[in-house]
């Protein structure tokens, strides 16, 4: 079976990495969240019986497991509400699973839907959502215009530090490194794809 990623899963890895070097915070993806796309995805191809929905998140590689795991869910579901519940969420979390395994990451469970996912993600779901990336352009810019600043003033501001004043040196030291560190992440980060989904080079790229 051949499979090919969607568009969406890689706008939210590189607007989340993105993000997370301007912010200087942990990246948060939500392609572990029981509102997020890959449990969406499953959640279409357990109601449509097409496992081709849910089978876009994860790797060539892991297609059999997800298939094996896919049929045993479809007859469970059959045995009434309760095994229908859980053969769902044993199919939720495989999926999640086996995708962020392909990141290699590690599988820290399923989690609550409607959690803080900062402003990143969210705008970047609205972007596709809309079929426009103004606002989400804008908000990307913002963040680097902010974060550019307040490390560009930080070392205006301990540059003219008296010679003999050592500790006045290494602040201005500590400032500049930092600048300059931010700078270079955010021109990587802008100029190359998100990394780590499917290191294989023979696998699309993405990263949640």
């Amino acid at each position: 079976m051949g499979w090919k990623l969607s568009g969406a899963g890689a706008s939210l890895a590189i607007v989340g990495s993105f993000l997370a070097v301007a912010t200087g915070g942990t990246t948060v993806f939500h392609c572990d969240g029981l509102d997020g796309p890959v449990v969406k995805a499953a959640q279409v191809s357990l109601e449509t019986g097409n496992l081709n929905h849910v089978l876009v998140w994860v790797a060539r590689r892991d297609e059999a497991e997800l298939g094996k795991a896919f049929e045993k869910t479809m007859a469970v579901r059959k045995s009434g509400p309760e095994a229908r519940e859980l053969a769902d969420r044993y199919f939720f979390e495989t999926v999640v699973r086996i995708h962020r395994a392909a990141e290699g990451a590690s599988y820290t469970g399923l989690k609550p839907a409607g959690r803080d996912l900062g402003p990143a993600i969210p705008a970047a779901d609205k972007a596709i959502s809309d079929g426009t990336s103004d606002a989400l352009a804008r908000l990307l810019v913002a963040t680097l215009e902010r974060g550019l600043k307040e490390r560009f003033h930080a070392v205006l501001e301990k540059r003219g530090y008296p010679k003999d004043d050592v500790p006045a040196g290494r602040e201005y030291v500590h400032a500049y490194v930092e600048f300059v560190h931010y700078v270079e992440r955010m021109y990587e980060a802008a100029g190359s794809g998100a990394a780590g989904h499917y290191p294989d080079t023979k696998e699309p790229k993405n990263h949640h």
